[in-house]
């Protein structure tokens, strides 16, 4: 999602620059909810104030909502049937080349120096080595960024 909201927000409409973008991002990371969600509403609201706001988290829910309501029947029903099965396990991979696509896409435009490469891949490590919570490395980064 984030990069068809970016593509819509920042290099179609130039509703936002990148590093407000990038900002939005931060903050839609450490609050409760899904990304796409916590920014889409953000950027309805920085565009169109509360009504902004409401339509922009309407169009980004509605439509996944809508779509897992009308399949989530038959999912369950053919849960068993190996082309199903065939087919979910061939989005995994895809799903993760999303996520690195989406995170070299800001992090192209947020990792500006050796500092915050150094960061970056400090942040990196830590998720994946240790057992702290996600919330917990972006706070601490956060945290240190507003000291440093």
């Amino acid at each position: 999602m984030l990069p068809l909201i970016q593509n819509e927000v920042v290099l179609k409409n130039s509703w936002l620059s990148m590093a407000q973008f990038a900002d939005i991002i931060a903050v839609a990371e450490i609050t409760p909810g899904p990304v796409a969600i916590n920014t889409a509403t953000f950027v309805g609201y920085k565009t169109a104030s509360f009504a902004g706001a409401f339509f922009a988290t309407l169009g980004v829910v509605l439509p996944s909502f809508m779509l897992i309501v009308l399949l989530a029947g038959l999912v369950i029903k053919y849960k068993d049937n190996k082309y199903l099965k065939s087919a979910f396990s061939g989005l995994r991979p895809i799903v993760v080349a999303l996520i690195v696509g989406a995170a070299f896409l800001i992090g192209r435009e947020t990792v500006t120096g050796h500092r915050d490469l150094i960061y970056a891949l400090a942040a990196l490590l830590l998720m994946v080595k240790s057992p702290l919570n996600p919330i917990l490395i972006i706070l601490f980064f956060g945290l240190g960024a507003v000291i440093f």
